[in-house]
């Protein structure tokens, strides 16, 4: 069976984004510090008349049309504006319930999931030309660090990162499935627009810290939710308290309830806290969930009812 490649698919996005630079305006500049002006104002006449021209062009096509994915029920995007809060550990340790149920690392220039869940190789391709993914603890998954070496930076621009998602949301047999759990990158920018307009998203679930600065961030993400009118199913507080293993004595390292506050601002429910602790890490960098690893210990009912609270707002939702 044939396998996808970095190569192949790096191939096939040059391809499908093969237009000139907008660098490339084919006028000669002359030397010292007059260039640098020249250029600075030629580049912002560009750049201003080919925004204008997209522009102009998107109105009329109008919005993506949403299409749903093949054997898919319900897509749950887990997300949020910050990175580094455990937005990946979360999408990962929250997946292992009774139900079908896929992951799709959707962070092209960060992608985690092969660690979280123990994973290499590429992928093969099925009969009709579809990535077949790769299953680890039953639970099939699909990344762009499966086709790429681990320390191998994707240097792309935006054009190719979006065929790139493309490609992952529509050409990748995911079988059947209940839930679709997608591992979104940090921000609020192209691929969250490029998924929420191209997919029917059933809700997304919002993870933050309880630090400030990370609450600021946790926000916007929710708020261009709602704009392009996609559920809030909840905020998620990670890393809530730290407990010492010795004495047993909590503390608050990032603050305390910051997300269940915020939460009750934006008028969504608060779907759980998660601990800051030291098997979570531990687990994490072995590619074995907590929740598989030590389904028995405090952390990983913690991961069991925040993804029991996230079934039930979906519940309620399609009621």
């Amino acid at each position: 069976m044939a396998q996808f490649t970095y190569s192949r698919l790096n191939h096939l996005l040059r391809l499908s984004v093969n237009k000139p630079s907008l660098l490339r305006t084919g006028v000669e500049l002359t030397d010292g510090p007059a260039c640098y002006v020249q250029f600075v104002r030629r580049q912002r006449s560009v750049d201003s008349k080919t925004l204008q021209e997209r522009q102009r062009q998107q109105m009329a096509k109008g919005l993506p049309k949403q299409k749903p994915i093949t054997g898919v029920k319900q897509i749950i995007v887990v997300a949020s504006g910050k990175g580094g809060v455990g937005k990946s550990t979360t999408a990962v340790f929250s997946l292992f319930q009774s139900k079908s149920v896929g992951l799709l690392d959707a962070d092209i220039y960060g992608p985690s999931i092969p660690k979280l869940m123990n994973l290499k190789g590429n992928p093969e391709l099925s009969d009709d030309n579809r990535m077949l993914p790769l299953i680890n603890y039953g639970i099939p998954c699909m990344s762009m660090g499966f086709l790429v070496e681990d320390a191998a930076p994707i240097v792309w621009r935006g054009l190719m990162v979006m065929s790139a998602i493309e490609k992952l949301l529509r050409q990748v047999d995911w079988g059947r499935l209940d839930y679709l759990v997608v591992d979104m990158p940090p921000g609020t920018g192209d691929v969250q627009l490029s998924i929420t307009q191209n997919i029917p998203v059933s809700g997304a679930v919002i993870v933050s810290t309880p630090q400030d600065i990370a609450l600021l961030d946790a926000r916007r993400g929710a708020e261009m939710f709602k704009k392009v009118n996609v559920p809030v199913l909840g905020l998620v507080q990670n890393m809530s308290v730290f407990q010492c293993p010795n004495c047993h004595h909590q503390t608050h390292i990032f603050g305390s309830d910051g997300a269940r506050q915020l939460a009750q601002t934006l008028g969504v429910p608060f779907l759980g806290d998660v601990p800051l602790h030291l098997n979570i890490r531990e687990t994490s960098d072995k590619g074995k969930p907590v929740v598989i690893s030590s389904p028995d210990s405090p952390e990983a009912e913690a991961y069991r009812k925040v993804a029991s609270a996230v079934v039930q707002r979906l519940e309620v939702i399609n009621s």
